[in-house]
C-alpha cells in the first residue's frame, strides 16, 4: 500500500493539481512515506506506481434527489396548473432539441470522415499503381505512414493537450455520469469539440477505430449543454430552462442524449433506449422512457434526412445510422434448428477472445498508467501505432496472392490490383484499404468465394492486435467497429469451413450470415452488454430472424467471458477507482450494518450557526464534505441535540456569497429574499469558498438554516444491513444517508465512496482502501 502516490486520471494524464511528491494521506491518517526532495524537484516520478485495489476520493456524487426545503416549497406552491403542463413541454422539446442536434452532428462526423478518407485513399491508390509497374512500392508505403501518422498527431494533440476526458469511446466516463458520478469536465462543450476532432482524425488517420462509440459521448454532452439554456464555458446564458439547472433533470436529459447518440451512431431507437436503461439510469419511469425514445427517433431521423440531401436523394430515407450493415435477404437470412448449436459455440469462441483481449488491454493501459502519462508521450505513441498499423496493412496485401476478378456489379470502392493479373483486385486490399465500417459491410454482404480462408485469418490475427493496442491510445475512437470487423472477419471463416467440411454445406452455411454471427459473438465478448446489443443488432441489419440466435451469441460470450475477466467499460471503471455502483450489494454482505460500513465522526452544524465556523468548516481540507447534518439542541435539558435537516456545501456557499446572515436581515428589511433561482444560476460550478471574502466582524454573525436546509432527509437506523442500504441509496440516486440512533441523533453518514468501497472477490468479501487522490 506504501508504494501509491497518485492515480491518474481518465486520460492517464495525471493530475497537475498535486505536486507529484506529496504524501497521499490515507484514511487510517497515517502520511505516506515522503520522497526526496531530488524526485519532488523533477516534477513527475518515471513510474507512475499504480494499485487497483484503491477508490479515488476526488469523485463526488450527483444529488438525484431533490432537496425540499422551504423555498423548493413555496415555489411549488406559487406554479399553477399551465407552469406545470409548460416545464413538460419544455421538457419535450429539449429532448427533440438533443435528438436534431445529435444527429447533425453524426452526420458532420460521416460527411468529414468520409470526404477525407475518400482523398487520401484516392491518393495512395495512384501512388501505389504508379510504382508497381516501375518498382518501389518503398514509397508508396512511406507515404501511407506518413499520412496516417500526421493525421493522427494532429488527433492525438488536441486530446492529450486540451482535452485529456475526450480519449477513448467516452462511454465507461458516460456509464459513471449515468450511475450518479460527477466525473470532472466530461460534459463540457470543450469536449465535445475536442472529441468530434479527434474521432474525424483518428478514422481518417486509418487506426483500428471506429467512430460510434463517440457518438454517444457526443449526445450527452450536447443533451447537457442544451437541457442547462446556457453555456458556462462560453459564459452566455440564454435565460431558458432555467428550471432544469439541477442534478435531478440534467441526469434524465444525459441518458435521453446517450440514447440518442446510439441511435445516430446505429440507427436503432430502441437500441438506444435500452442502452441508456441498461448502462445508467438508476431511476427510472414511464414518461422519461417516452421522451428518450423521443430523443433517439429525431436523432436517427435527422442524420437519415441530412445523408440523404448529402447523397442526392432528397426524401430517400434509407441511410438510419452511421454504420450500415445492409439489408440480408433472400435465402441466405433462413437458418436451420441444427445450426443453433454452431452459434452458441460461435458465443463461446467469441467470450474466450473477448476475455483476452481485456485482459490484454487491462496491462497495457497499466502499462501506460505508469510510463506513457506525459502528453509529449501520448502524442508520440499514437504516432507509432498509426505508422504501424499502415506498415502492418501494406505488408499484409504486398505478399497477400488472393486474387478475384473484378465483377460488373463489384462492390469495392477502391480496388487495388497491385501484383494481380488484369481485371482482377487483391481482396487482402479490401479489408486494409477501407474505412472499417466498409470492410465489416463487404464481409456481410460479397458472394461466397470471394474471400480466401488464409486472408481471413492472417487478417483477424493482425486485426485484433492493432485493435487491442489502439484501444485506450490519447486518440477518440471507439471499440464497436474493430470489435464487429475481428468477429466479422473469423466467423466468414467458420462459414467457409463449415461449407467444405460438410457434404451439402455450401448450400446451408452463407459465410455472409455466420460473419454476422462472429461480429456479434465478438462484440458480446469485449463489452459484455446483452440486452441493447441484441436489439441494437436486430434493428442494424434491420432483420428480426436473427433475433435469437443473436440474443443465444451474446448470451454465451457474456457468460464465457465473464468467467475470466470483466467488459472492457467496467476494467477501464476499476482503473480510474472510480466509486461505481453495481445494481445489487455484494451477495455474502447481509452480516454487515450500517454502523460498520458509514463514516464516522460526522461534522453537524447547529440551525442558528455562528459564520466563523461554517467558514472554518468549509475551509477544513482535511475534511472536505459535502452534506452537513443539522441538528437542534432542546433548550433548557443537558440532552446530546438531535437531528433536524441536512444542508450542502454548495447550499452554504451561495449563503455566504449573498451574505444571508441574521443580523443583516434585521438591520436592512429591505433586503431581497434569497430564491431558488440564486441557487440554480450558481449550478453547477459553484465558487471555491476561498473565493468567498468573509471579514472579521461578518464572522460573528449568525446564519439561520431553517428555510435552506432539506428538513427531510433520508435516514436509517444505524442496524440496518448493508444491502438494505444500498438498496435505498442506489434506486433512489441519494448522496448522503444519515445514520441515527433511536434517539434521533447522529452516528454516522453513508456516502457513495462507504458503499462502494466492499464488492464480492475471489476470496469472498473484500474491501477496498480509500485514497486521497
Amino acid at each position: 500500500m506504501a508504494n501509491i502516490t497518485k492515480k491518474v486520471s481518465w486520460s492517464s494524464r495525471a493530475d497537475e493539481s498535486g505536486a507529484a511528491g506529496e504524501g497521499t494521506p490515507l484514511l487510517n491518517g497515517s502520511e505516506q512515506p515522503r520522497h526526496s526532495r531530488q524526485e519532488s524537484q523533477r516534477g513527475r516520478p518515471k513510474e507512475i506506481p499504480h494499485n487497483e485495489k484503491l477508490l479515488s476520493l476526488k469523485y463526488e456524487s450527483l444529488d438525484y434527489d431533490n432537496i425540499e426545503n422551504q423555498l423548493f416549497l413555496e415555489e411549488e406552491r406559487k406554479m399553477s396548473y399551465m407552469g406545470f403542463r409548460c416545464l413538460e413541454i419544455s421538457r419535450w422539446v429539449v429532448c427533440g432539441l438533443i435528438g436534431f442536434l445529435t444527429g447533425l452532428i453524426a452526420c458532420f462526423i460521416d460527411i468529414v470522415v468520409e470526404q477525407l478518407a475518400g482523398i487520401k485513399y484516392q491518393v495512395v491508390k495512384e501512388n501505389i499503381e504508379k510504382f508497381t509497374e516501375v518498382g518501389g512500392l518503398s514509397i508508396s508505403l512511406l507515404l501511407w505512414a506518413v499520412l496516417n501518422s500526421a493525421i493522427v498527431m494532429l488527433g492525438a494533440i488536441i486530446v492529450a493537450f486540451f482535452e485529456p476526458i475526450a480519449a477513448g469511446s467516452g462511454i465507461p466516463q458516460i456509464k459513471c455520469y449515468l450511475n450518479g458520478i460527477k466525473i470532472p469536465r466530461v460534459v463540457r462543450l470543450k469536449t465535445l469539440v475536442v472529441k468530434v476532432g479527434g474521432v474525424i482524425c483518428s478514422v481518417v488517420g486509418g487506426l483500428a477505430v471506429g467512430k460510434e462509440g463517440p457518438m454517444i459521448h457526443s449526445g450527452a454532452v450536447v443533451a447537457a449543454g442544451v437541457s442547462q439554456g446556457r453555456s458556462t464555458s462560453l459564459k452566455r446564458d440564454f435565460k431558458i430552462f432555467e428550471y432544469f439547472r439541477r442534478d435531478t433533470e440534467k441526469r434524465d436529459f444525459v441518458s435521453a442524449g446517450a440514447a440518442a447518440g446510439v441511435s445516430a451512431a446505429f440507427g436503432a431507437p430502441v437500441g438506444g433506449v435500452l442502452f441508456s436503461l441498461e448502462e445508467g439510469a438508476s431511476f427510472w419511469n414511464q414518461m422519461l422512457t417516452w421522451r428518450i425514445f423521443f430523443a433517439s427517433m429525431i436523432s436517427t431521423f435527422t442524420l437519415n434526412f441530412f445523408l440523404s440531401i448529402y447523397h442526392n436523394k432528397p426524401g430517400e430515407l434509407s441511410n438510419p445510422g452511421l454504420i450500415n450493415f445492409g439489408r440480408f435477404q433472400g435465402d441466405s437470412v433462413a437458418y436451420n434448428l441444427y445450426e443453433i448449436p454452431l452459434f452458441i459455440a460461435m458465443g463461446a469462441i467469441g467470450g474466450l477472445l473477448g476475455a483476452l483481449f481485456n485482459v490484454l488491454n487491462y496491462w497495457l493501459t497499466i502499462f501506460r498508467i505508469r510510463y506513457v502519462h506525459r502528453p509529449c508521450l501520448q502524442v508520440m505513441e499514437a504516432m507509432l501505432v498509426a505508422a504501424v498499423t499502415a506498415t502492418v496493412s501494406f505488408t499484409m496485401i504486398y505478399f497477400s496472392n488472393d486474387c478475384q476478378p473484378l465483377g460488373p456489379e463489384h462492390t469495392e470502392e477502391y480496388p487495388l490490383q497491385l501484383f494481380c493479373a488484369d481485371g482482377e483486385y487483391n481482396s487482402m486490399a479490401t479489408a486494409f484499404f477501407n474505412t472499417p465500417e466498409r470492410s465489416v459491410r463487404s464481409l456481410f454482404h460479397n458472394q461466397p468465394g470471394t474471400y480466401n480462408p488464409l486472408t481471413l485469418g492472417l487478417f483477424t490475427l493482425t486485426y485484433f492486435f492493432l485493435a487491442c493496442w489502439t484501444y485506450g491510445l490519447a486518440v477518440s475512437a471507439g471499440v464497436f467497429i474493430p470489435s464487429l470487423l475481428i468477429g466479422a472477419a473469423w466467423g466468414r471463416l467458420c462459414g467457409i469451413l463449415l461449407a467444405t467440411i460438410t457434404p451439402d454445406g455450401s448450400i446451408w452455411a452463407d459465410p455472409g450470415k455466420y460473419a454476422l454471427i462472429g461480429a456479434a459473438a465478438q462484440l458480446g465478448g469485449i463489452v459484455r452488454m446483452t440486452l441493447s446489443l441484441t436489439v441494437i443488432m436486430v434493428e442494424a441489419t434491420g432483420n428480426v430472424t436473427y433475433g435469437l440466435p443473436i440474443m443465444l451469441v451474446l448470451m454465451t460470450a457474456k457468460i464465457v467471458g465473464d468467467y475470466f475477466v470483466e467488459g472492457l467499460y467496467d476494467i477501464h471503471i476499476k482503473l480510474q477507482s472510480v466509486p461505481f455502483l453495481h445494481w445489487e450489494a455484494p451477495a455474502t454482505s447481509h452480516w454487515l450494518t450500517a454502523r460498520e460500513v458509514m463514516s464516522s465522526p460526522v461534522t453537524c452544524l447547529n440551525r442558528i450557526e455562528k459564520v466563523g465556523t461554517i467558514v472554518d468548516t468549509l475551509s477544513n481540507t482535511s475534511t472536505n464534505h459535502n452534506g452537513f447534518p443539522v441538528v437542534v439542541k432542546v433548550s433548557g435539558s443537558d440532552e446530546p441535540p438531535k437531528l433536524c435537516g441536512l444542508i450542502l456545501r454548495s447550499q452554504l456557499i451561495v449563503l455566504l456569497k449573498h451574505k444571508v446572515f441574521v443580523e443583516l436581515a434585521r438591520s436592512r428589511l429591505t433586503q431581497r429574499k434569497l430564491q431558488l433561482k440564486d441557487f440554480r444560476d450558481a449550478y453547477p460550478r459553484f465558487p471555491p469558498i476561498q473565493s468567498i471574502h468573509v471579514s472579521q466582524d461578518e464572522r460573528e454573525c449568525m446564519m439561520d438554516l431553517t428555510e435552506f436546509m432539506n428538513a427531510t432527509p433520508y435516514t436509517v437506523p444505524q442496524e440496518t444491513s448493508l444491502p438494505r442500504v444500498f438498496k435505498l441509496f442506489r434506486a433512489l440516486g441519494l448522496r448522503h444517508l444519515v445514520v441515527v440512533d433511536d434517539e434521533n441523533r447522529v452516528v454516522g453518514l453513508v456516502t457513495r465512496k462507504d458503499l462502494a468501497r466492499y464488492h464480492l472477490g475471489k476470496h469472498g468479501l473484500e474491501e477496498l482502501q480509500l485514497a486521497q487522490t
